[in-house]
């Protein structure tokens, strides 16, 4: 086990495993199988902290952990320093052809390890702040050296700065309203009243071709307040697949944009990093549709697993077994325990031998494919550990139920089993 969690860390990772989903914090007290990759993700992190930039696609199956490592490696960057924005792709809301639309859901949930989602505005305030105090250290105006930081911004996107400009004027005239419109809108929000735009000299919303240009902004402004940098996650990117053929084109070339952009120097401070299926980097509706985006990404997996290269563009991961899932249950067993007076009665009634047959269980209620059992093995283990705890008499051999319900599956795990893998008691 890792370092030593707080209560409310342990909790609100507890409660994300209840709920099946993936915990926003704490994940190292929870990773298995990554130790390879900890120490190239490190490098790279430091080469984008020294103003660098750096684009990597994680790859597998449903299961095998693709969203728990880019939370896992976000986690890891908040405690370097950088702010952190995670995307979740898909076709209706967050179209990855509507650059405009990936921009605005970054926005919404970028975080720094002290600053919750959306953390814009405390991210701006600081970095105004600073601006202010270097103006004063070297004796020159602040607009003047506002100018200067945000220069190379100014060239892609001019209204950036503008609107910088009008959000400190606001600001010292006691405009809150109009700070906070300017706000939104520096944060890609559609709708902001006209009178504020008026007032700040800009006109329209943030477009797709703009898009890129605040994202430049966004990370001068970061490294001004004393960032590392920004890790963006785009998550689920093989949901373009399923888009019409015009929308998935257009999809692929923005993609292949950004790869460029960041290969290219444009993005100094940017972590990119995609999660895909294998399907979409091998199958014919994924990148191999778009020729230059998949020589970009082209990584040789013929070899073992084991000899992967950590540097190459894409990594994969190849998923769990149940040694792998009792291993994972077994940190899970220690967080909760570390909370608790009866720890020594749970430890010993949820002892190594108990996770192993719960993870095969587990497994064999979804057709022994261990790689989609994850989520609901952590979400049933969580459920008995509680139940341990609250009845001293509760014997889980015996007393619990391991049918996996249709209910309790989601999409994606429905899809990965067959119509004869599971009788499921619905």
């Amino acid at each position: 086990m890792t370092a030593a969690v707080s209560p409310r860390r342990r909790r609100e990772i507890l409660d994300a495993l209840r709920r099946g989903t993936v915990p926003s914090n704490g994940l190292d007290q929870l990773a298995v199988g990554l130790g390879r990759f900890e120490s190239e993700i490190e490098t790279e992190l430091g080469v984008v902290a020294a103003g660098g930039a750096m684009f990597k696609a994680v790859r597998g199956d449903y299961g095998s952990g693709k969203t728990f490592f880019a939370r896992w490696l976000g986690d890891r960057a908040m405690k370097r320093g950088f702010a952190v924005a995670e995307v979740q792709i898909n076709e209706i809301d967050t179209p990855l052809h509507k650059l405009e639309t990936v921009y605005r859901r970054s926005i919404e949930s970028l975080r720094t390890a002290s600053i919750p989602p959306s953390s814009l505005r405390p991210i701006l305030d600081a970095w105004l702040f600073t601006i202010e105090d270097d103006a004063a250290t070297q004796g020159v105006g602040i607009d003047e050296l506002l100018e200067r930081r945000l220069a190379a911004v100014a060239t892609s996107a001019p209204v950036f700065p503008m609107a910088i400009r009008a959000y400190r004027r606001m600001i010292a005239d006691g405009d809150n309203d109009g700070a906070d419109g300017l706000v939104a809108w520096l944060g890609g929000q559609p709708h902001v009243a006209a009178a504020v735009k008026r007032r700040a000299g800009i006109k329209g919303d943030l477009d797709h071709y703009l898009a890129l240009g605040f994202l430049r902004g966004l990370l001068a402004v970061l490294s001004d307040a004393g960032n590392a940098g920004l890790v963006l996650i785009l998550d689920e990117v093989e949901t373009l697949q399923r888009i019409r053929s015009d929308a998935r084109a257009k999809a692929l070339n923005a993609l292949r944009q950004l790869v460029d952009e960041v290969h290219d120097g444009h993005f100094p401070g940017l972590y990119l990093l995609i999660t895909g299926t294998p399907a979409f980097f091998e199958g014919r509706q994924g990148i191999k549709l778009l020729p230059p985006l998949a020589d970009r990404l082209h990584t040789d997996f013929s070899r073992d697993p084991r000899f992967d290269n950590p540097r190459a563009p894409q990594l994969r991961l190849t998923g769990f077994d149940v040694d792998r899932l009792v291993e994972l249950g077994g940190r899970v067993r220690e967080l909760f325990c570390s909370g608790i007076e009866s720890a020594d009665r749970v430890r010993a009634t949820a002892d190594h031998e108990f996770l192993r047959r719960f993870a095969e269980a587990v497994a064999g209620g979804l057709g022994g494919k261990v790689g989609i059992a994850p989520r609901l093995f952590l979400r049933r283990l969580v459920d008995v550990l509680d139940v341990i705890e609250l009845n001293p008499d509760f014997d889980p051999y015996t007393d619990y139920d391991i049918a996996i319900s249709d209910a309790e599956m989601s999409d994606a795990e429905r899809e990965a089993l067959s119509a004869d893998d599971i009788d499921l008691d619905v």
